[in-house]
């Protein structure tokens, strides 16, 4: 298992630096693309400061505590396009064949979907999240525990997104062309967890806490950080549950994976 887990990230790695190199062949194109995907984030962050303009909390949260949240959120998710992000046209690689073409080749079939098209430029928007849960950091009272859980939150967080962008996208071996219901979950959720989860029901918080447990991305783990009471009055440890969530989601991600690849009789193409 360790020896096939060495080969896919090598695998990995060559795949996307061959990529990279093709992107810089046109340098200019592929710092303007960076540079408009790190103002666009910026620009998304903007419209919540002005909106703190005419409030003073949102749901009860600080400007500085929601930017935590966007921040970890954030990172989550541009880590996870950046890695995994292509396999969300898994759907157009089997329409045109491309699919089959993989398997000729001797690396791990998800290895290659991941990596193909790796686009660099994509780093940007992760910068772009840095920055802001940077600032965010320096309102926070910091103690060695909430060290530890901050590391593990923007760790987990990016592997529940890995876990969603490869489970919903496995819905294409089924029915080829369902993009827009993984794009609900990652830039959807993405979006919703970039504020307080008080602005919402507590049936839509219940549902992120055990359906689809986006809110172990950041909202559970910044209750902690930032000492703030669980207004839904969930149980404590959930606080500290986003890595065995992230464990968790990305096994049955992979489960899932195997299960479309097993059912996958090709197009023809």
């Amino acid at each position: 298992m360790a020896e096939g887990a060495v080969t896919s990230v090598r695998g990995y790695r060559d795949i996307a630096i061959m990529w990279t190199r093709a992107a810089m062949a046109y340098p200019a194109s592929f710092w303007m693309m960076a540079v408009s995907g790190f103002v666009v984030g910026v620009l998304d962050f903007v419209g919540i400061w002005i909106m703190f303009h005419t409030i003073d909390s949102l749901g009860g949260w600080t400007l500085a505590e929601i930017a935590f949240l966007y921040g970890a959120t954030g990172f989550g998710l541009a880590a996870a396009d950046l890695v995994v992000g292509r396999i969300e046209r898994l759907g157009q690689m089997i329409r045109t064949g491309r699919l089959d073409s993989m398997f000729l080749k001797p690396l791990p079939l998800l290895t290659q979907v991941c990596a193909d098209e790796f686009a660099l430029r994509r780093f940007a928007r992760l910068l772009q999240a840095v920055v802001v849960l940077g600032i965010a950091c320096a309102f926070v009272s910091w103690t060695p525990a909430k060290v530890l859980v901050t590391l593990s939150m923007v760790v987990s967080g990016s592997v529940i997104f890995f876990a969603v962008f490869i489970g919903f996208a496995c819905i294409q071996f089924w029915t080829i062309d369902a993009n827009e219901v993984a794009n609900a979950f990652t830039y959807g959720g993405n979006t919703m967890t970039q504020y307080p989860l008080t602005v919402f029901p507590r049936e839509v918080v219940t549902g992120l806490t055990v359906l689809v447990p986006l809110a172990f991305v950041n909202w559970y783990p910044a209750l902690y950080v930032l000492d703030k009471p669980d207004p839904f009055g969930f149980p404590e440890w959930l606080q500290f549950a986003s890595p065995l969530v992230a464990a968790i989601m990305m096994s049955v991600a992979l489960l899932v994976w195997r299960s479309g690849v097993r059912h996958y009789t090709s197009t023809g193409s």
